[in-house]
């Protein structure tokens, strides 16, 4: 499984970091990924979610 939200396919980015002396060296900005039971066609899966889903209410939560 790749490291990806589930349900909007968030995944990860690629930059630099740049030092004070503007040398540039690769990177990965990773999303905030939570592991959620969450509600899936009726039945509940763990499923991998980033922050942003779960605040704007995409998720439904199981209990």
């Amino acid at each position: 499984m790749a490291f990806a939200c589930d349900l909007c396919g968030k995944k990860h980015q690629t930059g630099n970091n740049v030092s004070h002396a503007n040398n540039k060296t690769k990177r990965v900005f990773n999303p905030n990924l939570q592991r959620v039971k969450a509600l899936v066609n009726g039945s509940a899966l763990r499923i991998r979610v980033c922050t942003r889903c779960l605040r704007s209410g995409l998720v439904k939560k199981a209990v």
